[in-house]
């Protein structure tokens, strides 16, 4: 009897195969994680008007940081570099929406902040 080969064969190339099936199973999930933990990141990207000084910027950082489930950007390594801290990120992930309308009622009230810009995930790239 012929057999055609690839259809009978050791064991041994059957548990590679499933092993390697495995492994692409368990990459593409870890991949799909990854992606599902970016989707619900969410921002408030507070911009200044021209020739605001950073100690002024950081303390609208620093004052509108304690608003609960708001978290400031880290702050850059050399604030004396004209472009330190242009503008202002703050992480708002868990925020409700109840936090985030008082964070912008926090930066309303310097009028050094030219705007607020609220961003997610879906907004990176546009």
């Amino acid at each position: 009897m012929r057999v055609l080969p690839g259809v009978v064969g050791t064991g041994r190339r059957r548990r590679l195969a499933g092993a390697v099936m495995a492994l692409a199973a368990m990459a593409a999930l870890a991949g799909c994680s990854r992606f599902d933990a970016a989707l619900g990141q969410r921002q408030a990207v507070v911009s200044f008007r021209d020739g605001t000084p950073v100690p002024q910027r950081l303390t609208v950082r620093s004052t509108c940081a304690k608003v609960p489930a708001v978290t400031p950007q880290p702050l850059p390594s050399d604030l004396s570099s004209p472009y330190a801290l242009q503008q202002l990120t703050f992480q708002i992930n868990h925020a409700s929406d109840a936090e985030v309308a008082q964070l912008e009622t926090c930066l309303a009230k310097f009028p050094s902040v030219a705007g607020v810009t609220l961003q997610d995930s879906s907004d990176e790239g546009n």
